[in-house]
C-alpha cells in the first residue's frame, strides 16, 4: 500500500529524523580516531607485512636453493652473508601494537582476546624466526659463500621453507584474528 494515497493524513506524514555526520573512522570503531592513529596502523600493518613476507621469500628462495643444479644469480644474491633486516621489521608489529592500544581511547585493552592472541602468535613466530629459521638461514649463506654445499644442504633448505610456511600459516591466522576481533 502506498503511503500517499491513503485518507489517513498521519500515514502521509512520514516525519526523517535530523541526520548527522559519521566519520567513517568512527563508525567502524565506535570512537573518533585521529590520522595519527590511522598513520601507526598502517605502520602496524605494513611491519606485519615486510616481516612476516620477508620469512616466507625465505622459504621460497630456500626451496629454489635446494633444487638440484646451480643456483640462479637471485637465490645467491638473497643467500649473501648479512643480517635479513626485512624479516627483522618483525619486531616492530607488537611494538606498533602497543602504541595503537595506548591510542585506542579506552576502547582496546591487552584483556581483550583478539589482542591477547595476536601477541602470542608474534611470540611464537619471533622465537621460530630466531630459533629456527635465521640460524638455518645463516648456515645456507656459509655455504653459497664458500662455494661447497654442505652434505644436508637439501635437509637445510627443507627446514627452512617448512619454517616459513608455518610462519606463513601464523600470519594468516593473526590477519583473521586481528581483523574480526572475536
Amino acid at each position: 500500500m502506498r503511503l500517499w494515497r491513503t485518507a489517513d493524513p498521519a500515514a502521509r506524514s512520514v516525519r526523517i529524523s535530523p541526520m548527522t555526520y559519521v566519520p567513517a573512522t568512527a563508525s567502524l570503531a565506535g570512537d573518533a580516531r585521529s590520522a595519527a592513529y590511522d598513520i601507526v596502523l598502517f605502520g602496524h600493518v605494513l611491519s606485519a607485512l615486510v616481516g612476516y613476507g620477508a620469512l616466507v621469500v625465505a622459504g621460497a628462495y630456500a626451496l629454489a636453493l635446494g633444487r638440484p643444479g646451480p643456483a640462479s644469480e637471485p637465490v645467491r644474491r638473497y643467500y649473501r652473508p648479512g643480517v635479513n633486516w626485512a624479516g627483522r621489521i618483525l619486531v616492530l608489529v607488537p611494538v606498533l601494537g602497543a602504541i595503537l592500544v595506548a591510542m585506542s581511547q579506552g576502547d582496546w585493552s591487552y584483556s581483550d582476546g583478539w589482542i591477547t592472541i595476536g601477541l602470542l602468535l608474534w611470540a611464537v613466530s619471533a622465537a621460530a624466526a630466531e630459533m629456527a629459521l635465521w640460524p638455518t638461514e645463516r648456515r645456507l649463506q656459509a655455504a653459497l659463500a664458500a662455494d661447497s654445499p654442505p652434505d644436508d644442504l637439501r635437509r637445510l633448505c627443507l627446514r627452512t621453507a617448512a619454517t616459513a610456511g608455518g610462519l606463513f600459516v601464523v600470519l594468516v591466522v593473526a590477519t583473521v584474528v586481528m581483523v574480526t576481533k572475536p
